[in-house]
């Protein structure tokens, strides 16, 4: 099997992971794989059956009755399946985003579905986001980008997407929620949040993401030319 070529893209929430990789595979041909899901999933899986996030002992215990899977359709879109079912609008709450982040703290998480996200890379030139990718998933990625924006640019953007879906969320609220996520996913004990050396960032506060995409996509077909 020809090396797949691999792209790691970490960064806090609300810094435009998603959006970016998702437009960049599809420039490029590769998969998009959005780890965030992967860890939503699990966590809507222990919301679904009552285990806190925080019980290690109840996730111990149920983890094993948890399958993911992940499909693509035609257009590239990343589907994610629990039970074999799909739940990918399930998953898209602030709920279920908080529950995710306390859930992937225990080493227990972040082992099970570590397997899991390698052998996609493994079988395909992937793009993958998330919050240890280049540091802990994918440390031998081709490139590693660190994608950010100051907190009340991300809360400003993830308070449009809540509008738009008719939450009655404040931007105080929001921004407070970003604060909180970033301090979690950044001093956790087991795979925090941060920018390693090998990390190119990106800093998408004053670009556009036609403006993101263009850096990105050059830099991308320098370094794996």
């Amino acid at each position: 099997m020809a090396k797949k070529i691999s792209i790691a893209i970490d960064g806090p929430a609300g810094a435009g992971k998603s959006t970016i990789a998702k437009r960049l595979a599809k420039e490029l041909g590769f998969y998009y794989v959005d780890t965030g899901a992967i860890y939503r999933t699990l966590g809507y899986f222990f919301h679904l059956i009552g285990i806190p996030p925080k019980d290690i002992d109840g996730i111990t215990k149920y983890i094993d009755e948890c399958v993911i899977e992940i499909e693509w359709d035609e257009d590239g879109s990343q589907h994610m399946f629990l039970n074999e079912i799909d739940v990918s609008e399930d998953i898209r709450t602030p709920e279920i985003s908080k529950i995710a982040s306390d859930v992937s703290a225990h080493k227990l998480v972040r082992d099970t579905l570590l397997d899991m996200q390698r052998d996609v890379a493994r079988k395909n030139n992937v793009i993958m986001d998330g919050r240890d990718i280049g540091s802990v998933v994918l440390p031998k990625a081709d490139v590693k980008f660190y994608l950010t924006a100051s907190p009340e640019v991300r809360a400003k953007r993830r308070f449009d997407e809540l509008q738009a879906k008719g939450s009655r969320d404040t931007l105080s609220k929001v921004l407070k929620d970003v604060n909180d996520r970033d301090y979690a996913d950044m001093h956790r004990a087991v795979a925090p949040l941060k920018q390693t050396a090998s990390h190119i960032l990106v800093d998408t506060s004053d670009m556009s993401v036609d403006e993101v995409i263009e850096t990105m996509k050059a830099i991308v077909l320098e370094k794996c030319k």
